[in-house]
């Protein structure tokens, strides 16, 4: 899977190369990039306090799709498609649609919809959808994380559609949450307006968003009267909410979309901060070493205490076969923010690959961390298995490739591993019982696929 980076896809965009896999064969990918995802994370906190839910017991997660969409899955997840943080206008025309997802976790509309499309097409879907976190690819993680969406998108459409009453209560309970918050709702509105005009076209030209949440006159006409009455229709984004939309933006489309393209949308004469970044962005895509390195170092040198420019650099070193200068970015950028998982994962990648003793320690206490804040996947339980393996932890490293194994389906190379993690590790132990658990998880994994075949 691949990171963004610099996004910071991370620097820790874990992102998609245009050569990969799942581009290859059309499938879609689950973007993570610490920079951006932080962005949303600040958009959405306050709206899910207001919600009565804590802010970390939601996930959002990015999916790259051109289209417009955000839809919930799986419980808390919001997925948003890369396509609806390109187009919207502002940070508001976000937030209102974040707000508006917020809505049918709140009013449980979800779990109406399962129950009301039981089957193995469900099964397939649910399953896919909760994987889609944890079954990272085993591609290469410098370059960012991936998952492949295996689902169709028209059973995926079936599944998310909303009824136009829970439509109408998510609506209701976005404006209460956007006055709870002291936002506008122009941003919402606009948006909505905006798919409004796609009711003329045909269900294949349309954006999924328009499919699975269907509008009405009503709807919108409702959104506008709170607006004319809202004393916070006309109060502004802040500006750093505004500089933080523009970041987002500019790196999102400078990593998705050719050279010529960045450089044509923000060109030179642009000499604004995201400008900047988005050529760097696009230089760095270009391989351009000798030319991205000095302009990200003018970006540092103007704010020194941006921790995901750091991580773009550490990135940068690393793919270019310098991992002990990139071992020094990514140490500068995890002392900036220690607690950002995706982050700390590159730190110990970088380690392990440098590889002294000490920095193997090192390496596996950051994988091991990471995965605690909640950032493990496929290929960092490989690392951590490769990790432990060098230091001659056989049933350590066992129980790491079983978990990455499970995390990719290859249930018979997980049951092989988890059980040669229970014949070395101590009986009793904490991994022991980790071990266990693999196989337990295997054995329900086969039993969910057994079902989907019939």
């Amino acid at each position: 899977m691949r990171r963004l980076c610099a996004i910071a896809l991370v620097a820790t965009l874990v992102w998609m190369m245009p050569n990969s896999a799942a581009f290859a064969q059309g499938g879609r990918t689950i973007i993570r990039d610490a920079e951006i995802e932080g962005i949303i994370r600040a958009y959405s906190a306050p709206l899910f306090v207001a919600a009565g839910m804590p802010a970390e017991s939601v996930k959002i997660r990015l999916i790259q799709d051109p289209s417009l969409n955000a839809f919930v899955a799986g419980g808390r997840n919001i997925f948003i498609h890369t396509g609806l943080l390109l187009e919207s206008k502002g940070p508001d025309a976000l937030i209102g649609v974040i707000a508006h997802e917020t809505g049918h976790i709140e009013g449980g509309h979800l779990n109406r919809t399962r129950a009301a499309i039981e089957g193995a097409s469900m099964v397939q879907l649910i399953g896919t959808l909760l994987g889609v976190a944890a079954a990272v690819g085993s591609g290469r993680a410098d370059v960012g994380q991936a998952v492949m969406l295996g689902s169709q998108s028209s059973g995926q459409r079936i599944f998310m559609k909303h009824s136009r009453t829970q439509e109408s209560a998510a609506d209701q309970a976005a404006m209460r949450l956007l006055q709870d918050t002291q936002r506008s709702a122009r941003g919402l509105e606009g948006f909505l307006s905006q798919l409004g005009d796609q009711d003329i076209l045909t269900p294949r030209l349309q954006d999924p968003y328009a499919q699975t949440h269907p509008l009405s006159r009503e709807r919108v006409d409702t959104l506008r009267a709170y607006i004319a009455t809202s004393p916070y229709s006309d109060k502004p984004p802040s500006d750093a909410d505004v500089e933080a939309h523009a970041i987002m933006v500019a790196k999102l489309f400078a990593f998705i979309n050719p050279f010529i393209q960045t450089m044509r949308k923000y060109p030179e004469t642009d000499q604004s901060f995201p400008a900047r970044y988005a050529r760097v962005i696009a230089h760095y895509r270009q391989a351009d070493l000798k030319t991205a390195l000095p302009l990200l170092n003018t970006l540092i040198d103007e704010m020194p205490n941006n921790p995901f420019l750091w991580e773009f650099k550490g990135q940068m070193l690393f793919e270019h076969a310098r991992p002990e200068e990139a071992l020094v970015a990514y140490r500068k950028s995890y002392a900036l923010i220690p607690d950002e998982p995706l982050i700390l994962m590159e730190l110990a990648r970088v380690e392990l690959e440098v590889g002294t003793p000490e920095l193997l320690d090192q390496s596996i206490e950051h994988f091991a961390a990471a995965h605690r804040l909640g950032a493990a996947n496929a290929f960092s339980w490989r690392q951590l298995g490769i990790a432990f393996g060098r230091k001659g932890d056989m049933g350590m490293s066992s129980l790491a490739l079983a978990e990455s194994e499970l995390r990719t389906g290859q249930l018979a190379n997980a049951k092989y591993h988890a059980g040669r993690a229970v014949e070395l590790l101590k009986t009793g132990s904490r991994a022991h019982l980790q071990a266990q658990d693999v196989l337990e998880a295997i054995k329900v994994a086969k039993a969910r696929r057994a079902a989907a075949k019939n």
